[in-house]
């Protein structure tokens, strides 16, 4: 099997790391971070520009028809920059269930708009109590005449306070825990009875909790057949969560070189402190643990494109855990390398390591991911 990237991929990543280099020198993301919205329209508006947007998404949809590969390219360069854009949480989470989920009218109605960066969007299903478990949703939607009502509450919804459209996890049958009874809607955030509540993780990205308070929705909102939702919620967080795997991808690799080049000007003992031979070993492990990463990376993009759940969700399991594993022993070993000042606010090791231990949390943890592969095996 050829492990290498196609010529395409090759000029997309080559896109993609010169926009990084121009538009995410360090001091200018930390201005980003204290910003309102978080992160830059002007940015959002060239990746949809540059067509980034669209890729995940079938041309008859209005976007590229690209891989997941093909966005794992990207996710891997957003990686190396820290880039705070929302597109994890729009294009790949929200646009993923809506792709999984909706009829070709409604991905016809909704998708163009996140396509071409003019709505942002949220995908709303993790809540109190639910832990990792993509089943444990108590939120209820009962039918009411020609729609439905919703009632209930949604913690760490990624971009939550800016989306214009929220793609709702709530159930409709069955009780938490059941993945029978789940169903996806398509909710506008300006709706009567929702309330939103933002907060800035110490990553420096933003998330909120909603409210939903007798919302009610038109028939149509529904996406797919009402609880059957449980697949789609589950394809999409496992793309998210191997695009994420490539994002910390993209972080590790930044930092093992950038910590590489600083034991090279520091000086103890009069001599560079990659001379000493333990420090040596200490970075080479650092890059073997990215490298092995980057393999898994490619080994999950090519069985999510399979169209085969149970490898799919093998697949992704074994990338989390040990991308888990990978991003905190390298984040680690960066930090220590750099002495104190690796976890100073100036300094980017400790914001590459924020992340990467935002990212570990994110979509489960290594213990998580390792049940869920055992029990899968």
């Amino acid at each position: 099997m050829n492990f290498s990237y196609t010529e395409e991929q090759n000029l997309l990543r080559d896109s993609v790391r010169k926009w990084v280099r121009d538009n995410y020198e360090f001091e200018k993301r930390r201005r980003m971070l204290r910003e309102h919205r978080g992160f830059n329209p002007k940015h959002w508006a060239e990746m949809a520009e540059l067509g980034w947007l669209a890729l995940p998404f079938a041309e008859e949809d209005g976007g590229l028809g690209g891989s997941l590969l093909d966005v794992s390219v990207v996710m891997e360069e957003f990686g190396k920059g820290l880039v705070v854009e929302p597109y994890l949480a729009t294009i790949v989470l929200a646009g993923g269930a809506i792709r999984h989920a909706g009829s070709a009218a409604q991905r016809a109605a909704l998708l163009p708009a996140l396509a071409d960066g003019s709505r942002h969007a949220a995908l709303a299903y993790a809540e109190a109590g639910s832990r990792f478990s993509l089943a444990g949703i108590g939120m209820s939607a009962k039918a009411d005449g020609n729609g439905w009502v919703l009632n209930g509450g949604k913690i760490a919804v990624l971009n939550g306070d800016i989306a214009g459209l929220l793609v709702v996890a709530a159930r409709t049958a069955g009780k938490p825990g059941d993945s029978e009874g789940i169903s996806l809607f398509a909710v506008d955030a300006a709706s009567a009875g929702i309330s939103r509540k933002a907060w800035l993780g110490f990553d420096g990205f933003r998330a909120a909790e909603i409210e939903f308070t007798n919302v009610r929705v038109d028939a149509d909102a529904l996406l797919g057949e009402a609880g059957k939702g449980f697949d789609a919620l589950e394809a999409a967080v496992d793309e998210a969560t191997v695009l994420l795997c490539a994002e910390a991808i993209g972080a590790m690799e930044a930092l093992y070189k950038g910590t590489v080049e600083y034991t090279k000007t520091r000086k103890q003992f009069g001599v560079p402190i990659s001379s000493f031979q333990v420090l040596q070993h200490r970075m080479v492990d650092m890059f073997i643990y990215h490298e092995q990463a980057k393999s898994l990376l490619l080994m999950a993009a090519i069985r999510l494109g399979e169209n085969d759940a149970h490898e799919r969700r093998k697949a992704a399991s074994a990338l989390k855990a040990y991308c888990s594993k990978a991003g905190r022993y390298v984040g680690q070993q960066a930090v220590q390398l750099h002495g104190g000042m690796g976890m100073t606010d100036e300094l980017a090791t400790g914001h590459y390591f924020k992340r990467l231990t935002a990212l570990d949390a994110l979509f489960g943890n290594e213990d998580y991911h390792l049940q869920r592969f055992a029990a899968l095996a």
